[in-house]
């Protein structure tokens, strides 16, 4: 390999562990950067400074096993827990209040000022940190209308809001038998967890 390859080759590496650095998706950070001390990896074993060998050899490590913790515990039920809340309770506020711009980029028609009667609030939690929430409405005859299925930037490479659907005993206990997601959802993940898609909606009927 030519001196200019190598060279263009540490350059790569270097910029895509800066890039890393950027990322605020959890899982996204750990995988860009274990692909920037792989390729350093390479860079410094090629000028034989055995050192930095050593220190991404290290790096690479630490994130493989990150990745491969956050990969097991995606699905884990013993890793994340749903709260129910009521619609007007201070965290929740609160909570909207600091993710307002984001949910309002990925939730337009979601109103937080009109929480109330008719509508139920589950927070998914992993360990002290919130890291999605699921807002329903009770739309009448047993159907409840999400209106807000948002989950912060760090964890969207995942789907916590999944752990609220599985808890049917949540709904079933509101005499709820159908749940109908906001419409246009993007990248869904209703589809495993037993929704069916109708129209720009995706549905499931409670057992």
């Amino acid at each position: 390999m030519s001196s200019w390859s190598i060279q263009a080759l540490g350059w790569a590496g270097s910029a895509l562990l800066i890039f890393s650095l950027l990322q605020q998706r959890v899982l996204r950070f750990r995988l860009l950067n274990l692909t920037a001390s792989c390729t350093l990896i390479v860079f410094n074993a090629m000028l034989h400074v055995w050192p930095m060998v050593g220190m991404n050899t290290v790096t690479a490590g630490i994130n493989i096993w990150m990745v491969t913790k956050l990969l097991r515990e995606r699905g884990d039920e013993s890793v994340y827990e749903v709260v129910a809340v009521g619609p007007d309770e201070s965290y929740l506020q609160h909570f909207l209040k600091v993710q307002g711009a984001d949910i309002r980029k990925h939730f337009p028609r979601f109103d937080a000022g009109a929480l109330g009667d008719g509508r139920s609030a589950y927070l998914v939690e992993r360990g002290n940190e919130t890291v999605g929430v699921v807002v329903v409405r009770d739309a009448g005859d047993g159907v409840a209308q999400v209106e807000l299925d948002y989950v912060t930037p760090r964890f969207r490479d995942f789907s916590p809001g999944e752990f609220v659907y599985r808890s049917s005993g949540l709904f079933r206990g509101k005499g709820i038998r159908r749940i109908v997601t906001p419409p246009g959802m993007v990248n869904p993940y209703y589809a495993r967890l037993g929704f069916r898609e109708e129209g720009d909606h995706w549905v499931a009927d409670l057992a």
